[in-house]
Parts: C-alpha cells; sequence; structure tokens
C-alpha cells in the first residue's frame, strides 16, 4: 500500500482528493492536513510514502506555505515524496517546488488518472513534472528578488501603507521604501501594484 497525506487548506477539495485515491485499492489516506505547519507535523507523525500538498496554505513566520512545508518535510524525511498541487500553473512556484525537494508538481485541473498515476510514479522514485510549466521555468529563470524583497513584496500584496508594512516585516519605513523600489525595479514594473502582479503572475510570491 502507498501511504498518502494530503494537504490542502480547502476542505472540500482535501476530502475530495481523499475520496478519490481511497477508490485505488493500492493507495490509502493515512491524513488530511489544513495548513502548512499542520502538513508537517502529520507527516512527521503518520510517516506517509507520498504527500499531496497545496501552494496556497495557512502558515507561520517559519513555514509560510505549501512549498516551505515540503521543504520541511523532504529534509526530514527523504523517503517522503512530495507532489505539490497548485490552481495557478506558475513558472516560479515549479521552480521553488523543484529546489524545495518536490518529487511532482501538478495543477488541479488535473485528470484523476494523470494525479493517481503520479503518486504512484513518484512513490516508485520517478518524478511527474507537467513539460508545458518545465519549459516556462526554464523560460523566465530563478526570482530576481532577494528574500527581503520578496517578504516586502508580499507584505505590501494586502494594500497596506508603508508604514504598515514596516511593522509587519519589523523593518523601518526607509528600509521597506528602498526594498520596494529595487523590487519594482527588478521585475520590471512602474508601480508596487504592477509589481505585485508580476511577481504574483510567475510564482515569485
Amino acid at each position: 500500500m502507498i501511504r498518502v497525506l494530503v494537504a490542502d487548506d480547502q476542505a472540500i477539495i482535501a476530502e475530495a482528493l481523499a475520496a478519490l485515491l481511497r477508490t485505488e485499492s493500492d493507495l490509502e489516506v493515512v491524513a488530511l492536513a489544513g495548513t502548512a505547519p499542520d502538513a508537517v507535523r502529520q507527516a512527521a507523525d503518520v510517516l506517509p510514502d507520498v504527500v499531496l500538498m497545496d501552494v496556497q496554505m495557512p502558515g507561520t513566520a517559519d513555514c509560510k506555505d505549501g512549498i516551505q512545508a515540503a521543504a520541511a518535510i523532504v529534509t526530514a524525511r527523504p523517503a517522503t515524496k512530495v507532489i505539490v498541487l497548485t490552481t495557478f500553473g506558475r513558472p516560479g512556484y515549479l521552480r521553488r517546488a523543484m529546489e524545495a525537494g518536490a518529487a511532482g508538481f501538478m495543477v488541479k485541473d488535473a485528470s484523476a488518472d494523470r494525479l493517481v498515476d503520479a503518486v504512484r510514479r513518484v512513490s516508485a522514485g520517478f518524478r511527474v513534472v507537467d513539460p508545458e510549466l518545465a519549459a516556462a521555468s526554464l523560460s523566465i529563470g530563478p526570482s530576481p528578488l532577494s528574500e527581503r524583497e520578496t517578504e516586502v513584496l508580499a507584505a505590501a500584496a494586502g494594500g497596506g501603507s508603508t508604514t504598515a508594512i514596516a511593522a509587519m516585516t519589523f523593518l523601518s519605513e526607509g528600509t521597506v521604501r528602498n526594498h520596494l523600489s529595487a523590487a519594482i525595479g527588478k521585475v520590471g514594473a512602474g508601480s508596487r501594484a504592477e509589481a505585485v502582479r508580476i511577481a504574483t503572475e510567475n510564482g515569485w510570491l
């Protein structure tokens, strides 16, 4: 039996994925997780063979999303294989997922047969990656943003003031303005809002 952990913050989707997998005689869903830190905890507790991991899930400062959770799980137990699932096939997500040690990357509109096949393939030691996304990821390259610029731009995505962003990131307002200016220039945007849009569409946030 292939033991599977399903991690998705949308309960309906998590339960639908679990129900789908349970129809297969060689797959066993051993746990569900609704946040990135919960996925890491559950993986340590139930020791799944494969984790289906959503990208955009609630997290903490130490484990912000599904990709960081994937990295933590693979680091703690390399035998566990992670397939990152996302609604949006953004090239930057794919690059980040592979750098985190994920064995697979799929969009959620993939067919049920493809998903089941992916679980079996990564369990057997293979990688499963959408070829079109792989090509797109290579074409746009890695994120041009530094870790701090990414953090500040992500905070800016909520539309808050410089003062609010400074409070969220524990930086001075001047430093926030400098990081925002650098990020805007690096992504070729004309404004903070456009920089957020470009970085989001490329999966850099």
